[in-house]
């Protein structure tokens, strides 16, 4: 399945190179819904929360009411997430929050990752309606907007996590929007770790690649190619 990105930085459709350099943006927002109604989710993620740098939640709540979105971007407790789903949102996608093991608890439990967060949203918000995001740059976890990496594999994240979410989204951060495409190997490697449902993001450039994903059960994010007139919307 192809599931159409939607990236929020500044108030406008943005899409960067490896979360950095921005190379498009758009400001005509219906037109995209539009585009996108036909798609049965659509991945739409706050960047400026992500990177703490402020909020498009106004502009969340005008795609959620007309698009079934999976919304993410700085969602550090239960209460940001039930906000999501309030404003509209099908599912809510979790990240940084998931890794840093904040309180010697934590660390007790596991040297990285916040199991006990982890829990504590299964229970206040539903698996069904739960993502979380593994993402890695250079091989390791990285957080807080892909500034930072914590030492832990992708794969040893899944499978501590698994017990608490519905789906995982994993962001290949070295190939996000080069349109290099993405490493087929990595999502094997991780298809195999989890029976959850599986999406992957980072590079992809062609329906080729989303159907190859497919075969192997895993769903796909494109953003990159799908603005550049690539893939078709």
């Amino acid at each position: 399945m192809l599931i159409p990105s939607i990236d929020l930085m500044g108030g406008r459709i943005v899409q960067l190179v490896q979360g950095e350099t921005l190379k498009l943006a758009f400001d005509d927002f219906d037109y995209w819904i539009e585009r996108f109604s036909k798609y049965p989710l659509v991945q739409l993620i706050d960047l400026d929360a992500a990177k703490r740098q402020g909020s498009n939640e106004p502009l969340i709540q005008q795609f959620t009411s007309k698009l079934n979105c999976q919304v993410g971007g700085g969602l550090r407790t239960a209460e940001d997430g039930q906000r999501m789903l309030d404003l509209g949102a099908k599912r809510v996608i979790y990240g940084s929050t998931l890794f840093g093991g904040d309180t010697e608890a934590d660390r007790k439990r596991h040297p990285v990752l916040n199991l006990a967060f982890a829990e504590s949203l299964r229970k206040a918000l539903g698996e069904d309606q739960l993502v979380f995001s593994v993402d890695t740059k250079n091989g390791r976890v990285a957080v807080k907007g892909w500034q930072d990496s914590v030492d832990l594999t992708p794969e040893e994240a899944v499978t501590w996590l698994e017990n608490d979410c519905g789906a995982f989204l994993y962001t290949h951060v070295d190939t996000e929007g080069t349109l290099s495409g993405f490493p087929i190997d990595v999502a094997a490697i991780l298809r195999a770790c989890t029976a959850k449902q599986l999406i992957v993001a980072g590079g992809i450039r062609s329906q080729v690649e989303v159907d190859e994903l497919d075969q192997m059960g895993v769903d796909a994010v494109a953003g990159m190619a799908v603005y550049s007139g690539l893939m078709p919307a």
